[in-house]
């Protein structure tokens, strides 16, 4: 007998046998006429005070009181039989339960009116590892990377900006005192260099290169200092005498930074010399990188068999890369042209200039006179040490980059509520969508006071939108929304995944990240998200999936013309961060959907789970019959019948993202259901039957990118603005960039409070003595 048939019976026997208490008076009789004959007729049966099933007992929402009393409580009641959750399977679903989810939700949105406007409360922020990282980027034109110097953020409510959540301990305090020395070296520039000049080869002999593409020589290469350096290629072989010029690149993180053009020929030298040098000079900055070289559109090397493109009689290609530095950089460098507004050997006014200007964008607000003063004594101090003045800039700038008004957001703090100044609008929106600093357009206008203006506020926008800094939305928050950040620790066994490298690691983050960036910038529906007939595919990406005519490392924009692939849940990046490193786990898929997709997170598993019997998948049981197995326990039931029918629509699909129909020695079953009691047989039917549920997912991206901005968890007087937030994106289409507008322009985002001080208590008087003859240093001094 299936599990939903016992509990219907179970639910039934109870109805009969259980005495129910009469009806609670409650005062609206529109209520008693709208709640009644469902709850009564159908739910009180299984969720009553005896039996509880699921954990809910509905007697006490009888009472219309409950709507104000029980807000909670009725959002989950909502959300399930929006979602045909309820009534279970097997239980006939009522002719009024449509007229009663209208009647409950229009009383719950009156009540929400009614309810004071509270914007809640922003505390002291600091700057997480991405923010701080650019920040200093467009602060002081240097490219520092916090998230390999600092420790590891903690993270609420999904993401690592939650200022509530993000401390300071005694190992970061020492973390930014090294950063603000280092950075500050770095922008000024006026360090001495090595004597000598360091050379680092790397070559196959050295066996400290790779080859992630044929033709294509990648190095991870540790620069200590910035400056300009030499770069000499090793070039093996030559080609036939008709053989063309090629362009050579070099590239540093995915940017190519110089070409040149190569000849092929043979040498005219009597004797055969298969080995020739180029060298080109780059501007290298501080810490590690990827670096590759490579030629561009070598159309003969395309033609030539493995054997043939190794053989230095009948090609030219890449064999050693030699970096030789570090040397001083021709002309001004853009951190300099940054922080010297003016000439400091001019005199002390334009010192103040200078660190007014650094203060004040450091501070996102005008530096007071006393600020620039402190600071300004740190020029005086290292110039009384016998430094330039320069040097002093120098430390000034480390004062700034340790004071809390660079590491933290701190705003106005009335108790009140009352809207944000035009310079927090300023920080609230660029730390939004560009997890940095404003920028000198923002800042004036807030300066001006024309921040608030809403034609204005959108303009800044558009812009800021179109900018490239918009891509840490897709970095920051679509990287823990959609939890690919998790790429960078996920570990495949290298047994049972041959194909798995840091080279496809690297194109599933970038497919999803363009992804992303392209439904944001065209300002896609985000039912993109869920069932996209497109994608973003380099050549090595697109043969991992199967796609013929992608040629080249190059990332653009593919239609898909078969229904394998189509959203995030048919991206690499997602089914391999929501996977073992040995197996699929439709339970970790299925409850990354219920959480990213369908705003129905389960709660935790509870302790003492027995494990999966990882021998027998796909050997004398399939992972359907195991996970079968497991949900037969009463304990496992109740999560697992929602999570794992998700999961296997999804198992086509290997533990790295790769198509498959065999899972081992058994063919892949994809059917499942939703907990809406849709049912699907493919996983583009799942795709399919979740973008007809777009309510659901329109509500949980909004509360995902809701929390993100107002980097806070969200409360119950925040439902009003989800609620006008899903509505306009109704009114849109869904278009994507509504949900971004919205936000900006609602209450709790251009609006703050404070928090009350806590009472002082009061102490009796003859309980604790005033002591008139107190010394007065006796407050500062420690007791002895």
């Amino acid at each position: 007998m299936r599990i939903g048939t016992i509990a219907t019976l179970v639910c039934s026997i109870t109805w009969l046998t259980l005495a129910l208490p009469p009806a609670n008076c409650a005062t609206d009789p529109a209520f008693q006429a709208a709640v009644e004959p469902v709850f009564r007729g159908v739910c009180l049966g299984c969720h009553n005070q005896q039996l509880a099933s699921g954990g809910m007992n509905i007697q006490p929402f009888l009472d219309s009181k409950s709507l104000t009393e029980s807000r909670d409580g009725w959002d989950i009641i909502l959300q399930k039989l929006r979602a045909n959750e309820m009534p279970p399977a097997g239980i006939p679903r009522p002719d009024k339960l449509d007229a009663l989810i209208a009647y409950v939700q229009s009383r719950l949105d009156e009540i929400d009116k009614s309810v004071k406007p509270d914007p809640g409360r922003v505390v002291a922020h600091r700057l997480n590892r991405y923010e701080y990282t650019n920040t200093v980027r467009d602060l002081l034109a240097v490219d520092f990377q916090a998230d390999k110097s600092f420790p590891t953020d903690d993270s609420g409510y999904g993401f690592d900006n939650i200022g509530s959540v993000l401390t300071v301990s005694p190992l970061l305090m020492s973390k930014y005192m090294n950063a603000a020395q280092k950075i500050a070296s770095r922008a000024m520039g006026i360090d001495p260099l090595p004597k000598k000049p360091i050379e680092a080869e790397y070559s196959n002999r050295n066996k400290n290169t790779t080859k992630p593409e044929r033709g294509v020589v990648e190095a991870h290469v540790r620069i200590d200092f910035d400056g300009d350096y030499t770069v000499r290629f090793g070039l093996q072989g030559e080609r036939p005498p008709d053989g063309k010029p090629v362009d050579l690149s070099l590239s540093v993180d995915g940017k190519v930074v110089h070409t040149m053009s190569v000849e092929t020929k043979p040498s005219k030298l009597v004797y055969f010399d298969p080995y020739s040098e180029e060298k080109m000079s780059v501007h290298l900055t501080e810490g590690e990188h990827t670096v590759r070289a490579a030629f561009l559109n070598d159309d003969f090397a395309a033609t030539l068999s493995p054997k043939d493109f190794n053989d230095r009689k009948k090609n030219k290609y890449i064999d050693a890369l030699t970096f030789i530095g570090p040397f001083a950089s021709a002309g001004e460098s853009a951190s300099r042209k940054r922080i010297l507004i003016c000439d400091p050997k001019s005199g002390a006014a334009c010192v103040q200039k200078i660190i007014a200007n650094l203060a004040s964008h450091a501070y996102r607000r005008p530096a007071t006179t006393q600020e620039t003063a402190a600071i300004a004594h740190f020029v005086d101090f290292a110039r009384a040490q016998g430094q330039t003045v320069e040097q002093g800039i120098q430390l000034a700038i480390q004062a700034i980059l340790v004071s809390p008004n660079f590491l933290f957001k701190i705003e106005n703090g009335n108790v009140a509520p009352h809207p944000v100044s035009d310079t927090e609008l300023a920080s609230r929106l660029s730390y939004f969508l560009w997890s940095s600093m404003p920028d000198d357009e923002l800042l004036a206008l807030a300066a001006q006071g024309k921040l608030h203006d809403a034609a204005v506020l959108d303009a800044q926008m558009k812009r800021m939108l179109a900018d490239n800094r918009s891509g840490a939305l897709a970095s920051n928050f679509a990287g823990q929304w959609l939890e690919t950040r998790n790429l960078d620790v996920v570990k495949p066994d290298p047994q049972k995944f041959p194909e798995w490298n840091a080279e496809l690691r690297d194109d599933m983050k970038s497919e999803t990240s363009m992804f992303f960036e392209y439904v944001l910038r065209e300002n896609r529906p985000i039912t993109d998200f869920l069932d996209a007939r497109y994608t973003f595919l380099d050549e090595r990406l697109a043969k991992f999936y199967g796609i013929a005519d992608v040629k080249g490392p190059e990332f653009r924009r593919v239609d898909l013309t078969t229904d394998q692939r189509g959203g995030v849940l048919g991206q690499a990046a997602v089914l391999t961060v929501s996977s073992y490193p040995t197996r699929t786990s439709v339970v970790l898929r299925g409850k990354f959907i219920l959480d990213n997709i369908l705003a129905s997170p389960v709660p935790p598993p509870p302790p003492d789970v027995p494990p999966l019997d990882e021998a027998a998948v796909g050997k004398s049981a399939s992972l359907r019959q195991q996970m079968e197995k497991h949900r037969a326990d009463p304990a496992c039931a109740t999560c697992h019948n929602k999570m794992d029918p998700l999961g296997f629509g999804l198992e086509n699909y290997n533990a790295i993202g790769k198509w498959r129909t065999q899972d081992g020695s058994f063919p892949v079953d994809a059917t499942g259901t939703l907990p809406s009691g849709k049912a699907f047989a493919t996983p583009a039917e799942m795709r399919s039957v979740l973008t007809t549920g777009l309510p659901e997912f329109s509500q949980c991206l909004t509360q995902k990118m809701l929390t993100y901005a107002l980097e806070r968890g969200l409360q119950p007087f925040d439902r009003h603005t989800e609620a006008d937030i899903e509505r306009q994106l109704t009114e849109s289409n869904y278009s994507f960039q509504t949900l971004i507008y919205g936000i900006v322009h609602s209450l709790p985002f251009q609006q703050s409070r404070g928090e009350a001080p806590a009472p002082r208590p009061t102490v009796p008087a003859k309980t604790s003595p005033v002591n008139t003859n107190m010394p007065k240093t006796s407050l500062k001094e420690p007791a002895k």
